[in-house]
């Protein structure tokens, strides 16, 4: 199967969500999230490091209830530079 490459604003959005994620994890170390959430601790460094922009939902799923996040939350933030555009 061939992955078509991801555009611009996907690889925008992953960054968002790291950003987030990093942020929401304060003085928690990456071990101590990664291993609540059932995720080793290179797939979030990816995550937050934007190396993998389109987690799968299960894995955001599971950061979010390990962090206190609501995926409404996330689905806002990630969103917000996208809604930004449109309105232009």
């Amino acid at each position: 199967m061939v992955r078509i490459p991801l555009g611009p604003e996907e690889l925008s959005r992953g960054l968002r969500l790291g950003e987030l994620l990093r942020s929401t994890r304060g003085p928690r170390t990456m071990s101590e999230v990664a291993t609540e959430a059932g995720i080793s601790v290179e797939t979030l460094r990816k995550i937050e490091t934007g190396r993998i922009p389109t987690p799968a939902f299960f894995t955001v799923a599971a950061l979010c209830r390990t962090l206190k996040l609501s995926l409404d939350d996330v689905a806002a933030v990630t969103a917000r530079k996208a809604d930004r555009a449109d309105a232009s």
